[in-house]
């Protein structure tokens, strides 16, 4: 089993920024893509960032959001800069993960980080 723990939620002014931490534990022999998604309230989970050999974001955060991950340590970062509060959302890690040689890829998410961007 795998684990995903995310960190660095909280509140902060427009304009303001914060990091954002998912940790990986458990069978992992090892990991592809990585990548952030967030829902807001009454809205649908959308993809923020993924990480694999290369980097894509969302047109909404090109600019001021970074994803980055040290492989040494199955952790994952989201660095955003320059927040609005259309920003605020729940947001979510994900992992793509081989347990084994040759076990299947399985998809597995973190439980959520609350951040609310105040105008």
């Amino acid at each position: 089993q795998v684990q995903l723990v995310e960190s660095g939620g909280g509140l902060v002014q427009a304009g303001g920024s914060l990091r954002l931490s998912c940790a990986a534990s458990g069978s992992i022999f090892r990991i592809t893509n990585m990548g952030w998604y967030r829902q807001a309230p009454g809205k649908q989970r959308e993809v923020v960032a993924i990480i694999s050999s290369r980097t894509n974001y969302a047109d909404s955060v090109k600019g001021r959001f970074t994803i980055s991950r040290d492989n040494d340590r199955n952790t994952m970062y989201l660095q955003m800069n320059s927040l609005k509060p259309e920003d605020t959302a729940v947001y979510y890690c994900n992992a793509i993960v081989q347990s084994g040689n040759d076990q299947p890829y399985r998809s597995y998410w973190g439980q959520g980080t609350q951040v609310t961007v105040s105008s």
